[in-house]
């Protein structure tokens, strides 16, 4: 933990209420929730829905364009016409923390903790210099070290994260993720075997096991033979009271058969697959310096519909990257209209200050990336409309999340990951068999069979 040169004038409040704003993918939401835990273990309390924090902790994502200079703007916001005393504590953490480091301090004299993914469990340490009238920056990389130091899950939900990789050895061209979450690594499989069981201690009926490229976890069982993820998967599909199983995100390069078996073997993963593959031609594929082409990836996606039939797919899709053609472009529609996603992601290409490709010749017009982009969402706003509206008149689990707008109606998700609301007696955390009845391009509505019972 690094002191800044300019410490406050004087000592803080100490807090007593925090919020962490999570920004960017389902790695930071894990972040967030640790951090959450963290500040609990310290005697803080969340602040109540629509009352101002004494803590504000924000936790940033450094993949979108100006990520950084939205995080000042976010600063900005909170301090805007208030005192010292009124504003709140800021702490930046997440990836943009790890990217910019001391830079924050500088120019946001307002911030008092800057702490990278991989340091967040000093967290409380930190708070207390803060307390005392120093500012400090924590953007350490230690492996693993970070789990060890964390508190025991109690988070009571019945959809529950679980990290069990981090890092990134890829270095696409496009991506900080290997700079600012570091080099691969896999947390050991007795750590994850409890913490899983944690989780379905406090009610956790579902986990998404969560890595930047999850499915390059290895680890060795309780016996000590090597395991990869399906042998982990499968482990904790043995656990009492875990009902659904899925994992994100991964990478084609990294995808195993034990894997691919599993889909069609654990009755618990569910029929889900989230596998980016960015574009649908091999020259930009090369020059994002992805090492599989458009061809191998297609057939990878054949061999999991052949293990799970109704297994729903989704993706990830830059538009836009240097150099990419019209021609070029066309190939990745072409890869769309053969896998009809059940949902994606997708993107213009932004450069990121230290990456390859942000030097790169033939940086492409904003208004071409706009337009590539609007005719790509089409088309993948027109199959996830024709994968929903495929699944009326099913009748399947749902895994009830939360209450919805009305009285009486409930939300939750499909097998699938669908959203699905429906109305009737249920409660969070029940499995409740439902009917799908109508499909909009985001949700379904469903209705509960009168012979249906919760799980």
């Amino acid at each position: 933990m690094k002191p800044t040169t300019d410490p406050r004038v004087a000592p803080n409040e100490s807090p007593k209420t925090y919020r962490v704003k999570s920004f960017g993918c389902q790695m930071n939401v894990y972040d967030g929730e640790r951090m959450g835990e963290l500040l609990d273990e310290k005697g803080l309390s969340p602040a109540p829905e629509g009352e101002d924090a004494d803590l504000v902790v924000l936790n940033t994502c450094h993949i979108r364009e100006k990520a950084a200079e939205k995080i000042y703007s976010d600063i900005g916001r909170l301090t805007k016409g208030k005192t010292q005393k009124k504003a709140p504590m800021i702490a930046v953490a997440g990836c943009v923390a790890q990217a910019e480091g001391e830079e924050i301090m500088t120019r946001a004299p307002a911030v008092s903790m800057v702490v990278g993914p991989q340091a967040y469990h000093r967290l409380p340490d930190m708070l207390d210099s803060a307390v005392a009238g120093e500012r400090a920056t924590d953007t350490d990389m230690p492996a693993i070290a970070k789990f060890g130091a964390l508190p025991a899950r109690k988070r009571r939900s019945p959809t529950a994260f679980l990290t069990v990789q981090e890092g990134c050895d890829k270095f696409c061209t496009y991506c900080v993720v290997p700079y600012t979450r570091g080099a691969e690594i896999s947390r050991p499989f007795s750590d994850l075997i409890d913490e899983a069981r944690r989780l379905i201690e406090a009610g956790a009926r579902e986990i998404t096991l969560l890595g930047q490229n999850v499915n390059a976890w290895a680890g060795e069982d309780d016996a000590g033979r090597p395991v990869g993820l399906a042998g982990l998967i499968r482990a904790i599909a043995k656990l009492d009271g875990v009902e659904r199983l899925r994992y994100t995100t991964s990478h084609p390069n990294d995808m195993e058969d034990d894997l691919i078996a599993a889909h069609g073997e654990v009755a618990k993963l569910m029929p889900y697959l989230h596998l980016p593959v960015q574009s649908g031609n091999d020259r930009v594929l090369k020059a994002m310096n992805r090492a599989h082409t458009a061809e191998s990836y297609l057939r990878l996606l054949e061999r999991f519909r052949e293990a799970r039939p109704d297994i729903a797919l989704s993706g990830d899709f830059i538009v836009g990257f240097p150099g990419e053609t019209e021609e070029e472009f066309q190939d990745t529609l072409a890869v769309i209209d053969e896998v009809r996603y059940s949902q994606a992601f997708s993107f213009k290409y932004s450069p990121r200050p230290g990456t390859p490709a942000a030097t790169m010749d033939n940086q492409i017009p904003r208004d071409v990336m706009d337009d590539r982009l609007a005719r790509l969402q089409e088309r993948l706003n027109r199959d996830q409309r024709a994968f929903n509206d495929a699944l009326v008149g099913k009748t399947c689990s749902i895994l009830v999340e939360r209450k919805g707008k009305l009285p009486g109606q409930w939300l939750g998700k499909s097998p699938w990951l669908t959203s699905v609301w429906f109305e009737g007696a249920a409660e969070i955390g029940d499995l409740i068999e439902v009917e799908l009845v109508d499909a909009g391009p985001n949700s379904i509505a469903g209705r509960i069979p009168q012979t249906a019972n919760a799980t």
